[in-house]
Formats: structure tokens, sequence, C-alpha cells
């Protein structure tokens, strides 16, 4: 079969696809056939060694999607030729997706429905688990509550956006000006240019004055912001920031509000099936469906990794063995 692999850390150059042997799956595991594979930043980290390095050659890819060609001989919930999708390949690594075959245990894989396209749900694993545990496991969001979700267009936004608006919030999302009709025709009550000036009284107005939770992957640039904007008793729910520092200019705005904070990592998950399960509810239901922008094949991989890295799109990149 063949495989993405890098024999050695460095830039996306490293990447390169190698005939080997199909691996066989241990007694808890499943053998999939990949549709697709989900391309996310956290795929670069562990190329690059900005992560704890690998050990080399090694596979890339945390998402996938595809059908079960073998079971393991402790597996008894699935099938050969059951739809399933996940996220989590790979071991302790997590990876392994970017390749016509992998093994995946079985903690980290549930059913596609059959109405759920097989592509999205490729893309659908990191973004959409992470907006899935922000907002309904972390900030415990509610029917009429004002949510912000900063980046809306970006793979964690644009999933948060339709998940928010699921569960009938009244979304409030920024992005670029060319992304606000698709917002909007996502769920996004209010779409807001996030280089705005006025911003934060956007913000203000379209919540009547404070917003309920707030999905935050730039923490270094909105912490001050986020408590600024916030509701009494509101919930804000930290995924990521640009640079590891940051800090309040002013507490008060927080503390005068009793606002609570959350930093996740979709990597704590105590049970990855659970928030699957519902994604894939969703995706099933047509409330949920991931954007796929581009899409590559296994010698793409290289350039698909500087793109989700350097480019502005809207939802994911995908690549179909």
């Amino acid at each position: 079969m063949r495989a993405v692999r890098l024999h050695e850390h460095g830039d996306a150059d490293v990447l390169q696809v190698d005939e080997i042997d199909r691996p066989e799956p241990t007694a808890d595991e499943l053998l999939i056939e990949v549709a697709a594979a989900g391309v996310n930043p956290v795929d670069t980290y562990f190329r690059d060694g900005s992560y704890t390095p690998v050990d080399v050659p090694f596979t890339p890819g945390v998402d996938f999607s595809g059908i079960v060609a073998e079971v393991g001989d402790a597996v008894d919930d699935f099938e050969e030729g059951d739809r399933v999708y996940g996220t989590g390949i790979g071991g302790a690594a997590a990876q392994g997706a970017y390749a016509e075959y992998a093994t995946v245990p079985t903690d980290r894989v549930v059913h596609l429905p059959d109405d759920a396209d097989l592509t999205e749900a490729g893309a659908a694993g990191v973004a959409a688990v992470t907006a899935w545990r922000a907002l309904i496991d972390h900030a415990d969001l509610e029917p009429a509550e004002h949510c912000l979700v900063h980046g809306g267009s970006g793979g964690v936004g644009h999933a948060a956006v339709q998940i928010a608006a699921a569960v009938s919030a009244r979304v409030i999302t920024t992005a670029s000006e060319e992304y606000h009709d698709a917002l909007a025709d996502y769920g996004a009550e209010t779409v807001l240019d996030y280089g705005s000036d006025d911003l934060a009284d956007a913000v203000l107005e379209a919540s009547e004055g404070g917003v309920d939770a707030v999905l935050d992957h730039r923490l270094d640039d909105y912490l001050q912001f986020d408590a600024d904007v916030a509701a009494e008793a509101a919930r804000v729910v930290g995924i990521g920031e640009n640079s590891p520092d940051p800090g309040f200019t002013n507490d008060g705005a927080a503390r005068s509000k009793d606002v609570s904070y959350q930093f996740m990592s979709m990597f704590n998950t105590p049970d990855l099936r659970a928030p699957l399960r519902g994604v894939a509810h969703l995706m099933d239901t047509g409330a949920l469906s991931i954007e796929i922008a581009r899409t590559y094949d296994l010698e793409e991989a290289a350039d698909a990794q500087r793109t989700v890295m350097s480019d502005s799109f809207l939802g994911k990149l995908v690549i179909e063995p």
C-alpha cells in the first residue's frame, strides 16, 4: 500500500510517498481503508518536531474516515464493510491517516450514519470534537444564550458556529468579509469583521449587553476582549493561542462579572467516542456539515501541510488516498 512518511523531522519537503506493507490490526483495533484524512496544524507539529519527536519512519494524519477492512480478534461492535470515522490514529503519537490503510484502536472510532458524507467526516475529527467539547462539555451552552465564536471561518470555528446553532444559541462570530454570507448560512445570527475598530461595541450590541459563552482560539489576542464583552457569569473556553503568555490588562472586568475561564485541549477528552457520536448525529441530520476547502492526493501531502499553516480558507483541507 502507499503511505506518506517522513524519515527525518523538518519542513514539508521531508514528506514522501512510500510503498509499504499493509498493517495488521491488533486484537482491539480496526484496519481502515481510508477514504479521507483531514489536514490539521497538529500534523505539522509532529512532522517538524515541535511536539515530542516521533520515531521515524512515521506517517502523519490524525483525522480519518473510511471503510472497515478487517477487525481485531477482540472486536465485537464493528464488522468488515462498516462506514466509520474518528480521530487519533497511530497509538501514542495519534497519527497515521495519510495512507491507503491504517489501524486504529476502537476507542477512537465510531460508526458513521449512511447520510453523512465520508469526505466531510474525514475532516471532522479534531475540529468538530474540539468545538463540541468547548461548547457542549465545558461551556454548557443553552438555547437562546448568546455565543461568541472567534474566527468562524476556521476549521474549529465553522464547526462551532453550527454546533451552537444546533442547540438554538444565538451565534455571533468574526471572520473576513468574504466568509460572512457562508457563516450566516451556517447559522450565525451576527457575523462581524474581526478587524473592525469598534468590534467590542458591535459584539455588545449584538448580544444585548454581553455574551454568555465564548470560544476563543487566540487567547493572547482576545483574553481581555472576552472579559470586556462578557455577560454576568459568562463562560470563556480557550482552545489555543499564538503566544504562550496571554494576560489581562484589567482582570477586574472578569472578576466583576464572575466570568469563568476554561482552558482545554481536545487530547484530554476522557472518551473520544462521546463527542464523535454527537458530531455524527449532527452530520446525519444535516445540522452540521464540514466545508471542504480543497482536496489533495497522497503525493500532494506536502502542499496540503504548507497550505494549512499559511493560507486563509473556509473550513478544512483533506487528503484522499
